[in-house]
């Protein structure tokens, strides 16, 4: 029979190492199933040998003789640090950068380099550097877009053969010095105040060409006056002598025939046996003559009445042409000054005949 105390320890040991083969088992199947993410690749290696790549979802290697390193396919953002330049025109500046990457070949970026992004950024910094000591300092502040246009540019030859790919550079700051910062507030302060200048200037030149203008707005306004009062002045000349005109055509030829009456009385009385009588009044004579034969002569022994000018006399006068005067009259605000004064002074022509021949009796009773 066995003893007790054995079977025990058989037991245990026998425990022991079903246990130990079961972890041992758990640890093994640990080792050989490998889980990639959708957004990862991981590089396998056995004892130490490049075997390939990993691609995503569950994959099985060899336990406990084998390595994986991953990969972030995914589009990764990198902060370059702070960098310290000196422009082309001597002015120091300070400067960052963020670097937008991917890897593009998980196999390049495994054996060729030892850490891409420690690689990128070493050489994203010495890129920076290069590229803003290379411009000046207005350039470096103005163009941002040819600075991250020439870093890519450089980062590209190199990190194509590390199966990097750099999608983009942006520049995020570039300082100068505080000594220049402050020369550059002064100069901007300059530069307002000139601008202030300008404005103001072209304010005052703005101003007094509204002054000139409204001067030359009230020259015409005053101009226009004096034009509207001369046209009113002619008028006015041109009024009267019609108004004269009508009183005289008023007066009948009565009154003209009495007036010639008593010329040929003053003529009479002189000492000179010729006498020299103008046709405008041996025409009167005439007319008085027949104004005697009872033409206008009423029975009851009244005084003669009036009579009409006859074509002659009206003509002389210049009578016909009243009507027509009123209407051009009537037309005058709408016609230049000097057309109005040279229509007045035609009336005050015809006006002036008529007073001619009242001189020649005159001269004919002297």
């Amino acid at each position: 029979m066995y003893d007790p105390v054995t079977l025990q320890v058989s037991g245990l040991g026998v425990t022991i190492v079903g246990l130990f083969v079961l972890v041992l088992a758990i640890v093994t199947v640990w080792q050989m199933v490998r889980i990639v993410d959708a957004y990862d690749k991981e590089a396998l290696t056995v004892f130490g040998e490049y075997r390939g790549l990993i691609e995503p979802g569950i994959n099985f290697v060899p336990p406990f003789v084998s390595r994986t390193y991953p990969f972030d396919m995914r589009t990764q953002t990198m902060d370059v640090p702070r960098q310290e330049a000196i422009t082309r025109d001597n002015s120091p500046v300070t400067a960052d950068a963020v670097v937008y990457l991917r890897v593009m070949d998980a196999k390049k970026a495994f054996l060729e380099v030892e850490d891409y992004k420690t690689a990128v950024s070493n050489l994203a910094q010495t890129t920076l550097r290069a590229v803003i000591g290379d411009m000046e300092l207005d350039e470096t502040l103005n163009k941002r877009q040819e600075i991250n246009a020439r870093i890519r540019k450089e980062l590209d030859e190199p990190t194509d053969e590390w199966g990097i790919r750099v999608e983009s550079v942006e520049v995020r700051e570039v300082n100068p010095s505080p000594e220049v910062q402050n020369a550059m507030e002064q100069q901007t302060g300059a530069e307002r105040r000139r601008r202030a200048t300008i404005l103001e200037a072209q304010g005052e030149r703005r101003s007094a060409v509204e002054k000139a203008e409204g001067d030359k707005q009230s020259n015409i306004i005053r101009a226009q006056g004096e034009k509207q009062s001369q046209i009113l002045e002619a008028q006015g000349d041109a009024i009267s002598t019609v108004l004269r005109a009508k009183s005289a055509e008023s007066m009948g030829e009565r009154a003209i025939i009495d007036k010639g009456m008593d010329t040929l009385e003053a003529i009479g009385r002189g000492e000179s046996t010729t006498f020299v009588l103008p046709q405008e009044l041996t025409s009167l004579v005439g007319r008085y003559g027949k104004h005697l034969t009872g033409s206008d002569v009423e029975a009851d022994g009244q005084q003669l009445d009036s009579l009409q000018f006859d074509a002659e006399t009206r003509e002389l006068v210049g009578l016909d042409d009243i009507k027509e005067i009123l209407g051009e009259i009537d037309q005058a605000a709408e016609m230049d000054v000097e057309e109005l004064e040279q229509q007045a002074k035609a009336v005050k022509d015809g006006a002036s005949n008529a007073a001619s021949a009242g001189h020649v009796e005159e001269e004919t009773n002297d």
